[in-house]
């Protein structure tokens, strides 16, 4: 399955629906969707993951840089991650930096 990345803005809340495998080929798609957003003053980034099959370290990269890109003051939300990816994070320990749940609250 193809990777895409499709952001939407609504007030203080950017979200970034994530669907396919992220791996090294597609990492850069997720990480130019990070840096549109890492420029404006949201609260929120909400990671739409329910479509996401897979995940592999160079998203696992892409996280720790929007973590690192948007600040300590912005939530990230990782929502509807399957086992997989939720393993991943999980082993890797990045589940501590990161607020999951099955739906985003807002």
């Amino acid at each position: 399955m193809a990777f895409t990345a499709t952001l939407e803005q609504i007030d203080d809340v950017a979200k970034i629906t994530l669907s396919g495998e992220l791996d090294a080929s597609t990492a850069g798609i997720f990480k130019e969707e990070i840096e549109k957003v890492s420029t404006e003053n949201f609260k929120h980034l909400v990671l739409d993951m329910g479509d996401l099959e897979y995940m592999a370290s160079a998203g696992l990269r892409v996280l720790i840089f929007a973590k690192q890109k948007m600040g300590s003051y912005v939530d990230i939300y990782v929502i509807k991650a399957q086992e997989l990816v939720l393993d991943t994070l999980e082993k890797t320990g990045f589940d501590q930096s990161v607020i999951i749940q099955d739906d985003y609250p807002g």
